[in-house]
């Protein structure tokens, strides 16, 4: 397959979908840890492999197409991870503003 007349071969496909699949396994570790800036970092480099991989049409091949359904299922498995950590911060975020304003009422009664 090629990429705006720049050849990519077989090895090179392979190592691009291990790579972006490494990346995505990062990423959701790293949410279930709440390192958002390690999966900031690492969506950056994802980024720039998904480009790619869009450019030179890999994933439309019928060869790649479990390895499609793999990355999609890596996907949504971070999507749910960083929703997860969503709604854990909002909670945590509520529980702060509560306490600021009970402190803030202590404050104001004495």
């Amino acid at each position: 397959m090629s990429t705006d007349s720049v050849e990519i071969t077989p090895d090179e496909q392979i190592h691009l979908l291990d790579e972006l699949q490494n990346l995505l396994e990062k990423q959701i570790v790293f949410a279930r840890q709440s390192n958002i800036n390690e999966i900031e970092i690492l969506s950056k480099q994802s980024d720039s492999i998904v480009r790619e991989i869009t450019r030179s049409g890999i994933l439309e091949s019928s060869e790649f197409k479990s390895r499609h359904e793999q990355l999609r299922k890596l996907y949504q498995d971070l999507c749910l991870a960083l929703t997860a950590q969503q709604a854990e911060n909002a909670k945590e975020l509520s529980r702060v503003r509560k306490g600021k304003k009970t402190v803030g009422i202590y404050r104001n009664n004495i």
